[in-house]
Order: C-alpha cells, then sequence, then structure tokens
C-alpha cells in the first residue's frame, strides 16, 4: 500500500517541489523561450495528475463516511444502531428476481408470496450532502402477483439486552418512492413461547420519518425475551422503487411521571 506523504523525506521533497514550481512561476515572464516551453509540458504532465487527485478528493470527502454510526437520537438513549446494510459496504451489492427469505448481508431479509419474483434488491452509495448513513437500500418491483411484500431487519443482541416494557423503540427512517405506497412496521419481540406484535403505520409525505413503540401497552415477560425483529411492510408495491436511504433504531427509557 503506498503511503506517500508520510515520511519527514516525502515532505520534504514536496516542499521543494513547491518552492521550485513557484519560482518558475515568478520567472515565467523572463525565462528562455526554451526553458519556458520545456516547464509548461511539465507543468500540464503535473496538472493532469493534480486535477485528479483533486476531483477524487472531492468526491469521497463530500461522501458519507464507510462505516458511520452517527445519527440524530434521543438525549437520554440507552442504546442505538443503524444496520450493517447502510452502514457498510457488502460483498454482493444486489439479487435479482428475489425470492421469499433471500437475505442481504446477513440482517436483512425479503418475504412475499409471489408466484414468479420480479423484485430486485441493490445497495447504493449514499453520494448527497444530507446524507448521514453511507449507504442505501433499493427495491425495485415490477410485476407484483403476490399479497404481500415485507422487509425483514433481525435487531441485534444489544436491543434485547435489558429490554423492559418501560422502554421506548423508535425506528427512523428515510424513504423515497417513486408513488405513494403505505408502508407499515411492525415490531415483533419474541419471549418464551409467545412473540408480541405491535404495527404503527409510517407517516406519509415526509422523506424522513419515524414511528415509536411504547412497550407499556404490551404483555412483554421481560425475563424470557431472546429475540426481536422489524419487518417494513409494503402496501400495494407493483410498479414501484422504494429507496431506504438511511435507517436507524434507537432505544430509550420512559420518562417517568
Amino acid at each position: 500500500m503506498s503511503k506517500s506523504g508520510d515520511t519527514f523525506w516525502d515532505t520534504a521533497i514536496q516542499r521543494r517541489a513547491l518552492q521550485r514550481w513557484a519560482l518558475c512561476a515568478r520567472e515565467a515572464t523572463t525565462a528562455k523561450i526554451s526553458v519556458l516551453k520545456r516547464q509548461a509540458t511539465r507543468a500540464r504532465l503535473l496538472r493532469d495528475h493534480l486535477d485528479r487527485l483533486i476531483r477524487t478528493a472531492d468526491e469521497r470527502l463530500a461522501l458519507p463516511v464507510i462505516g458511520s454510526t452517527g445519527f440524530p437520537r434521543p438525549h437520554n438513549a440507552d442504546w442505538a444502531w443503524r444496520p450493517e446494510l447502510w452502514r457498510t459496504a457488502l460483498p454482493v451489492k444486489g439479487i435479482s428476481s428475489v425470492g421469499s427469505k433471500s437475505m442481504l448481508g446477513d440482517e436483512i431479509t425479503l418475504f412475499h408470496d409471489c408466484a414468479q419474483s420480479e423484485i430486485t434488491l441493490r445497495q447504493l452509495r449514499n453520494i448527497r450532502e444530507e446524507d448521514l448513513a453511507p449507504y442505501g437500500l433499493r427495491i425495485d418491483v415490477f410485476r407484483f402477483d403476490g399479497s404481500f411484500l415485507s422487509l425483514v431487519a433481525t435487531l441485534p443482541e444489544g436491543c434485547v439486552k435489558n429490554l423492559k416494557r418501560s422502554h421506548i423503540l423508535r425506528v427512523a427512517a428515510i424513504a423515497e418512492m417513486e408513488k405513494p405506497i403505505e408502508i407499515f412496521v411492525r415490531l415483533n419481540i419474541r419471549h418464551g413461547p409467545n412473540t408480541e406484535q405491535i404495527v404503527r403505520e409510517m407517516p406519509q409525505g415526509d422523506k424522513e420519518t419515524s414511528v415509536e413503540f411504547d412497550l407499556a401497552y404490551t404483555n412483554l415477560n421481560e425475563k424470557r425475551i431472546d429475540k426481536a425483529w422489524i419487518d417494513f411492510i409494503f402496501e400495494g408495491p407493483e410498479m414501484n422503487m422504494v429507496t431506504l436511504r438511511d435507517l436507524t433504531l434507537s432505544r430509550r427509557p420512559r420518562a417517568q411521571i
């Protein structure tokens, strides 16, 4: 791996080169034509490399940093998470003709009951200035002959560890759609032989949206919680493209009165 610019000698050589080109620029009006011609040729070659470096640097520095876990969260949150697909590059970037129970990465699974799948999943690089997540997920649905389509995110152990009925779980997303559709978010928490389920509809009209699940209204057995996941349920997804630019979850204790 190249480590140009990391050593004392690299810095000294670069300083000398900069001083030399600065001197050439100052003396350009009085230099001999033969010398000026030679310097101009070398300067153009150097400029090509510098311009390419600057363009690449500007593009990379403008993108969200890969692996970023930073996002707005409640001040008293005791757990927060951005799934792997939205924070780091996956080995497999996409799937076409996606079958039910197909996974993209280790945490995201697509479920449907289509006889013939015309669905694609693809991880994409976020490049907008306002994006905090390095990556996003695009779902393309063409002909749809099924009755349901859901995207499932398996929540990590940190979410269920010490999870209490006094917690509020927040799911936030940035969603873009070719045409408006209803999207429901269902929280599933398995405790012993039972699974608690709560459904919320994502507000329509805003790209940045969130829903909250107050666990006080559940019958959770806190001592037996061992797994949790969320479903994004898409109503009437045919001939539509949905892009989830970001997906984050956080957990906070309810304020005590």
